[in-house]
C-alpha cells in the first residue's frame, strides 16, 4: 500500500528530475495518479475525490496564487517605472568593498526581494547586479544562492509557511516561531559562508568579521520577534531592510580599505527623494499589511470579518472552506502596488496592463501550483499520507525527526518551491508526528518549511533561473554550480537534521 501512496510523488521525482518535464506538464498527471490510487486501492469515494480535489482548487486560487500575483505584479511595477534601477543605484554607493557589497545585495536585498516575490527573484536580481559590478559569475551565483535558502520560507509575504498552515491546520504564529527557532542558527552562519565563497578563502573574513556577524544577527533577532508576534508575512520582508541599514551605517562608520577586495566602480549618489520615491510600492505594503494585521485590531477585525464560508470537500470530517476576501496580504499587495506605481508616474492604463502580462506569462505558474495542491489534499484526505508517514516511522523510529528536513528539502529539489515542498510533504510530517511519542506537530512541519529552503540552494530551477539572469557568461555552467553548492547543502541539511532532532526535547 505505501508504494501506492508513494505513486504520485515518484512521478513527480521521475517527471520532474529525470525526464526534465516542465511543472505544468507534469503535475497535471500527479493528480490523476493520485486520484486513481485515492478509489481504488484506498476506497476513497470518488465524490470525495474529486471535492478534495476542488478543495484543492480553491486553497490554490484564494490565497496562494492571489500572494503571488499580487507580489509579482509589484516587481514588475517597480521595474517599469524605472524604480528598480534607481534601486539599484542606491545600493552600489555604499562600498567599493566586495565584501561589504555581497552582504548588502546578496544579503540585505537579496532577502528583501524574497520577502517580496520570491520565485527565484532574490537569486536572479542580486546576482545580475553583482555580476554588472564586475564580480566572479559562478561565485556570485552561489553567494545568491547560499542566501536564499533562511528566507525562502517567509518568502512572497509568507506564502509558504502560511499555505502550511491552511494545509495542516496548524497556527501561523507558532509555526513561524518554530520555524525561526530551527534556522537560527543558518541565519547567523549563511552571511560568513558568503564571504568566504566572494573572497575566495576564509581570510576574505579579515576586517568584515563584525559586520558579517551583525548582518546575521539582523535577521535572526527581528525575524523572531515577529514571527513569534505577527507571525509570518513580514518576518523577512523587515528583517531584510534592517539588514541593508545595518550594513550601510557599518560602511559609512568603519572604512575597509582592503585593496585585495576592493571593486572599481564610480557610484552615483541617489537623492532622498527620489530613493522615497523609487520605494514606495514597498514602503506602502509594508504599512498596508501593518496596518490590516492583528497589530491594529480596530482594523484588523472588521476587515477580517468579510468572508465566506463555502462547504467544498464532502468526506467524513469535512469543513468547509472560508474565503477571507479583503485581510488578505495579496490585496493589500495589489491596493500598495497600483498607488505605488501611480505615485512613481504609471497611467492606470500602464498599471492594469502590467497586471495583465503578469498574470499572462504565470499561466503555467497556476497550473502547477494548483494542481500540486490538489494533489496534496487527495493524499491528505484519502489516508495516502498518513500511509507513508507510518511507514517512515516504522523504518527510522524516534530518529525519524534527524531525518524530516530532507523531505522538505527533497520537495524544493524537485520543485523548485518552497510552497510546493510544504504542500507535498507538509501533512507527512504532521501525520508522522503522530506515530512518535511526544513529538509535536508544529515542530515537524516546521521543520519540512526549513529543509525546503535549503533544498532551494541545489535545486535545478533556481540555478536555471540565475544562470537566465547572469547571461551568457555562465551559460552551460549549471553542473559546476551544482557541485560548488553540494558540499554546503550536506552541511546544512546535517545542521538542520541535529536541531529538529534535539530541538524537539528542548520545546
Amino acid at each position: 500500500m505505501v508504494f501506492l501512496a508513494l505513486l504520485p510523488i515518484i512521478w513527480l521525482v521521475i517527471g520532474l528530475g529525470f525526464l526534465k518535464m516542465p511543472g505544468y506538464k507534469a503535475c497535471p498527471i500527479a493528480v490523476v495518479i493520485a486520484a486513481i490510487v485515492a478509489v481504488f486501492a484506498f476506497d476513497m469515494p470518488t465524490l470525495d475525490t474529486g471535492t478534495a480535489a476542488l478543495e484543492g482548487v480553491a486553497l490554490a486560487i484564494w490565497p496562494i496564487l492571489l500572494v503571488i500575483v499580487a507580489a509579482i505584479f509589484a516587481y514588475n511595477l517597480t521595474v517599469y517605472t524605472k524604480s528598480m534601477d534607481v534601486l539599484k543605484q542606491m545600493l552600489t554607493t555604499v562600498s567599493k568593498d566586495s565584501r561589504i557589497l555581497a552582504l548588502l545585495i546578496g544579503w540585505g536585498f537579496g532577502a528583501f526581494m524574497e520577502g517580496m516575490a520570491g520565485f527565484g527573484t532574490a537569486v536572479a536580481i542580486p546576482a545580475s547586479i553583482l555580476v554588472g559590478l564586475g564580480f566572479n559569475p559562478i561565485r556570485a551565483i552561489l553567494a545568491c544562492l547560499i542566501a536564499n535558502t533562511v528566507p525562502t520560507t517567509f518568502g512572497s509575504i509568507g506564502i509558504p509557511t502560511t499555505t502550511l498552515a491552511s494545509l495542516t491546520e496548524l497556527d501561523p504564529v507558532r509555526l513561524a516561531t518554530y520555524i525561526t527557532t530551527q534556522l537560527g542558527l543558518l541565519d547567523i552562519l549563511c552571511p560568513f559562508l558568503m564571504v568566504i565563497v566572494i573572497g575566495g578563502s576564509v581570510r576574505a573574513l579579515k576586517g568584515v568579521f563584525f559586520v558579517t556577524l551583525l548582518s546575521g544577527l539582523a535577521l535572526f533577532i527581528p525575524e523572531y520577534i515577529i514571527s513569534s508576534v505577527l507571525g509570518p508575512e513580514l518576518a523577512v520582508m523587515v528583517p531584510s531592510i534592517i539588514i541593508m541599514g545595518v550594513i550601510v551605517v557599518y560602511a559609512k562608520l568603519f572604512k575597509t580599505d582592503d585593496p585585495d577586495y576592493a571593486l572599481d566602480i564610480q557610484p552615483q549618489s541617489v537623492s532622498a527623494g527620489a530613493g522615497i520615491r523609487a520605494a514606495m510600492i514597498f514602503i506602502l505594503i509594508f504599512i498596508f499589511l501593518i496596518i490590516t494585521s492583528k497589530l491594529v485590531p480596530a482594523v484588523n477585525g472588521p476587515l477580517s470579518a468579510v468572508k465566506t464560508a463555502v462547504p467544498i470537500y464532502t468526506g467524513a470530517g469535512a469543513k468547509p472552506y472560508t474565503f477571507v476576501w479583503i485581510a488578505t496580504p495579496g490585496i493589500m499587495i495589489l491596493l500598495a502596488a497600483i498607488l505605488g506605481g501611480r505615485y512613481q508616474g504609471a497611467s492606470f492604463g500602464e498599471i492594469f496592463g502590467r497586471l495583465g502580462e503578469t498574470i499572462y506569462n504565470l499561466r503555467f505558474t497556476f497550473l502547477t501550483i494548483i494542481t500540486v495542491v490538489a494533489t496534496a489534499k487527495i493524499m491528505t484526505y484519502s489516508g495516502m499520507t498518513a500511509s507513508i508517514a507510518h511507514t517512515l516511522v516504522d523504518v527510522t523510529g524516534t530518529m525519524y525527526p534527524a531525518f524530516a528536513p530532507l523531505a522538505g528539502a527533497l520537495g524544493a529539489f524537485i520543485t523548485g518551491s518552497g510552497t510546493n515542498s510544504n504542500v507535498l510533504f507538509g501533512p507527512l510530517q504532521t501525520a508522522a508526528a503522530m506515530d512518535i511519542p511526544g513529538a509535536d506537530p508544529a515542530w515537524l512541519a516546521a521543520c519540512n518549511s526549513a529543509g525546503a529552503g535549503l533544498g532551494k540552494m541545489l535545486s535545478p530551477q533556481s540555478i536555471a533561473i540565475a544562470i537566465g539572469a547572469v547571461g551568457a557568461v555562465v551559460e552551460g555552467k549549471e553542473s559546476e554550480i551544482m557541485k560548488a553548492a553540494l558540499p554546503y547543502l550536506v552541511g546544512f541539511m546535517i545542521i538542520a537534521g541535529a536541531i529538529t532532532y534535539f530541538g524537539q526535547m528542548m520545546i
